[in-house]
């Protein structure tokens, strides 16, 4: 161990957000909701970060996106195909 500190500064986009206390879970799923019916974004999806990082190609994305086409998931995964 070298006892080293390694610091990232994390870009626009990021949010940290404690949720210690059942106030601020309530928060901060109250932040993920807002996010998703106002903006249409998703947070914290496996399928997209996997896509975007190259993991998986658009395949294998309308194969997962399939599986969900009955919900907001589906549409919202169909939609990262262009």
């Amino acid at each position: 161990m070298e006892n080293t500190l390694r610091v990232e500064k994390m870009g626009r986009g990021y949010a940290r957000l404690d949720t210690g206390t059942h106030a601020s879970l309530l928060d901060a799923g109250n932040l993920v909701r807002t996010l998703s019916v106002r903006q249409g974004l998703q947070v914290g999806s496996p399928d997209e970060i996997a896509f975007q990082a190259g993991w998986i190609d658009r395949t294998a994305l309308a194969n997962r996106a399939a599986i969900f086409q009955k919900n907001e998931y589906g549409s919202y995964l169909t939609g990262l195909l262009g």
